[in-house]
């Protein structure tokens, strides 16, 4: 069995605002409904740089099942001046003034189809916007001494060429980032930073504390990862990296030791690491291999990175 496909639901409410875009105001409508005209199409007006045209159908638009009711279209003009591949997205919205409440009935799709106008389609509508009987009807406000007004607001969905495309990285080539520090018993400062790595999109360093900072102070070698270009984010912007530190026990690696976490870097928090990532006492325990020849060596795997591409 095929698919079933359903009719769209029609969404009517009331609101005090007057439609935006084009009022098209009736006097004896009665007899413009005399005079036999099936369709009556107003004058065309400008909305986001195209022409626009209303057509109504004061008796229905009986092709369209309309018979009974108010039909009423929003169609495209001059489209004669386009490239021979045009379209057109819109979506639109029809009012029907209540005269007796100042308010304005709101009818558009439910569910807010963006409708697309083409070489083969430029016209779209409403074949049963309102029933007859309830428009007729005095009390509803719609037809008051022979004068109605409709009305529509008209949206066109645009294409800015523009496109943000994030994509989450895994393993990026020349991942590693190395910092080596010299003489290591000998402490010339507190903090020291490796060379700056472009990895994914985004530049990276390490920081290293030999001997601690913070609470580790004295206690606990500390290691963060820095983004380094932070500042330059856009408001709102950050950058994704799971990492993994490691210093390597070079005699073997039964003690080799490795620390592994992630974090959303911004302009605000920069960088993100550990502040206890091995404790002094092991770390300068030369039979655990971490530092030989007084020389430690550090090192960073970025995991997964993400990259943000803008296509303007």
């Amino acid at each position: 069995m095929g698919e079933f496909l359903r009719k769209p639901e029609i969404r009517r409410i009331t609101r005090d605002v007057p439609p935006a875009h084009y009022i098209f105001s009736i006097e004896s409508f009665s007899l413009l409904v005399d005079t036999g005209v099936e369709k009556y199409e107003s004058h065309a007006f400008d909305v986001q740089n195209y022409k626009w045209r209303l057509s109504l159908y004061p008796s229905g638009n009986k092709k369209s099942n309309g018979e009974g009711f108010i039909s009423l279209y929003l169609q495209i003009e001059d489209t004669q001046y386009f490239p021979r591949t045009w379209e057109v997205n819109v979506n639109f919205r029809f009012f029907i003034l209540d005269q007796i409440r100042d308010k304005y009935l709101t009818i558009e799709e439910s569910d807010g189809v963006i409708k697309r106008y083409y070489q083969m389609k430029t016209e779209w509508g409403i074949a049963q916007l309102l029933s007859l009987d309830h428009f007729n009807e005095t009390s509803n406000g719609y037809l008051v001494d022979d004068c109605c007004s409709f009305g529509v607001e008209v949206f066109v969905i645009k294409q800015t060429g523009k496109l943000e495309r994030l994509s989450m990285m895994k393993q990026p080539p020349n991942n590693t980032i190395t910092f080596q520090l010299q003489k290591y018993s000998v402490p010339f400062y507190e903090r020291y930073t490796s060379d700056v790595q472009t990895i994914g999109d985004s530049k990276w360093e390490l920081i290293v504390y030999p001997r601690g900072i913070g609470t580790a102070k004295n206690i606990a070698l500390s290691v963060f990862l820095g983004l380094v270009e932070a500042q330059k984010l856009p408001p709102k912007g950050k950058v994704y990296a799971k990492y993994n530190f490691r210093v390597r026990d070079s005699f073997n690696s039964i003690n080799t030791r490795e620390f592994t976490a992630s974090a959303w870097f911004t302009a605000s928090a920069i960088g993100f690491g550990s502040r206890h990532f091995i404790s002094l006492r092991d770390l300068q325990d030369r039979s655990k291999g971490y530092i030989v020849n007084d020389t430690l060596i550090v090192e960073a795997d970025i995991i997964i990175v993400s990259n943000v591409k803008l296509f303007l």
